[in-house]
């Protein structure tokens, strides 16, 4: 890895937990005979933008395992609400951290350039609280209205204005050219941003549509929506670890 700059100190933190209602122990499950943790790290240890790389876990077998190939890893409290502040706990162990980019632990295929663009553009603008990623759909594709498949809309100079579940924008009107964005959930913060962020009560949008990022929004935070290819699979679900099994063996 290489530092950023010596004026900014930007850390990668991956929230990995023991619990999952569909997969539970996600982290350890071995694919392609590694940890999916370990594949996720590995994807991270590429950036260039990050000055230090690290697993928060609430589980001794996770943390150890980190450890076993050659990772870092910080114990959190099992009792936080969100993984966001799982993130802000773990935080506190790189006290000069200026930049924090949140890499969910369950994408082993996510894309190392992206990360590093977060980092790059968090960095370089002092007036961003946040910045996130999205990738364009099909108007016409059949997830648009999936509520499991988050959309954002942003503003002329890429900010966010909302995020929901639900369809949007709504298309009462055909708009040439104009994409509906899918949301990827990868975030990066200022560490002034992370800290206020935790100490507010989850807002009226955030509760109404299950989505953290809208407490953000409802608090006048500016967040920066980067627009990226890379689509890259999560794994909620053993049969979406045996499909990320094959795609690796594809790409060697």
């Amino acid at each position: 890895m290489i530092q950023s700059s010596p004026a900014t100190h930007i850390i990668g933190i991956l929230p990995a937990r023991w619990a999952s209602t569909r997969f539970p122990g996600k982290p350890l499950h071995l694919i392609a005979g590694k940890p999916l943790i370990q594949h996720v790290w590995e994807r991270c240890h590429r950036c260039e933008n990050l000055d230090d790389l690290i697993v928060a876990t609430d589980d001794d077998r996770i943390f150890q395992a980190v450890l076993h190939f050659g990772g870092k890893a910080v114990m959190t409290s099992p009792d936080h609400p969100t993984g966001t502040d799982r993130i802000a706990e773990a935080a506190k162990s790189v006290p000069h951290a200026t930049h924090i980019v949140n890499i969910q632990g369950d994408e082993p295929l996510i894309d190392p350039d992206l990360i590093d663009e977060l980092a790059a553009t968090m960095a370089s603008d002092l007036t961003l609280d946040m910045a996130t990623a999205a990738n364009p759909l099909d108007p016409a594709d059949p997830v648009v209205s999936d509520p499991n498949v988050v959309k954002v809309v942003t503003a002329l100079d890429g900010r966010a204005l909302y995020f929901s579940r639900s369809p949007l924008p709504f298309f009462r009107n055909p708009v040439a050219g104009l994409p509906v964005y899918r949301h990827k959930g990868i975030y990066a913060y200022s560490r002034g941003f992370l800290e206020k962020f935790v100490t507010w009560p989850p807002s009226p949008l955030e509760q109404a549509e299950s989505l953290e990022q809208l407490r953000a929004l409802e608090n006048g935070a500016s967040i920066k929506v980067l627009i990226t290819s890379d689509t890259s699979p999560g794994v909620d679900t053993p049969e979406q670890a045996l499909e990320v099994e094959r795609l690796l063996e594809v790409i060697g």
